[in-house]
């Protein structure tokens, strides 16, 4: 598999790690970055994995920061992008599975190697279900990016 890994600098020595873990297991990396240690703000390399991923030059991508947190948020601004933090076994693959999400994001400060590279190894290796509920729901996520004005004005969101 071809997969875009990124981070900020509080990733930076875990990401390194993933890094070496995902060429020694045959895969394919594209590397954006940080390069370094130092300071790098994680939503310029959110943007390099979205575009890789987007212009379908890979076909995973992994953000490694402090928390995962923001590389999430940074990753799901962008239209047609789903990410998620996974620091459990579950949602490493159930996020893929459900939700058709193409980036995962992870905590350097949350979570050690050992564990990241197993989390890895699951949500590379999960895939997307087929069920028409998650089919209908990935559409609909995708609906709100567009901005659709009746996203919030139907039966199932009334406010009562």
């Amino acid at each position: 598999m071809t997969i875009v890994l990124g981070g900020d600098h509080a990733g930076y020595y875990l990401k390194e790690k993933i890094h070496t873990k995902l060429m020694a297991d045959g895969h394919e990396v594209l590397h954006v970055g940080a390069f370094s240690p130092e300071p790098v703000d994680f939503p310029d390399i959110a943007q390099q994995v979205c575009a890789a991923i987007l212009e379908q030059r890979v076909q995973r991508g992994i953000m490694v920061c402090g928390t995962g947190v923001g590389a999430a948020i940074a990753c799901n601004k962008v239209r047609g992008i789903r990410a998620s933090v996974v620091h459990d076994l579950y949602t490493a693959h159930q996020c893929v599975e459900h939700d058709d999400v193409q980036v995962m994001a992870i905590g350097a400060q949350i979570i050690g190697h050992t564990v990241a590279f197993e989390l890895i190894d699951i949500f590379l290796s999960a895939k997307f279900s087929e069920g028409e509920e998650f089919k209908r729901r990935v559409e609909k996520l995708s609906q709100m990016e567009i901005g659709s004005k009746n996203i919030f004005h139907n039966e199932n969101t009334k406010i009562h």
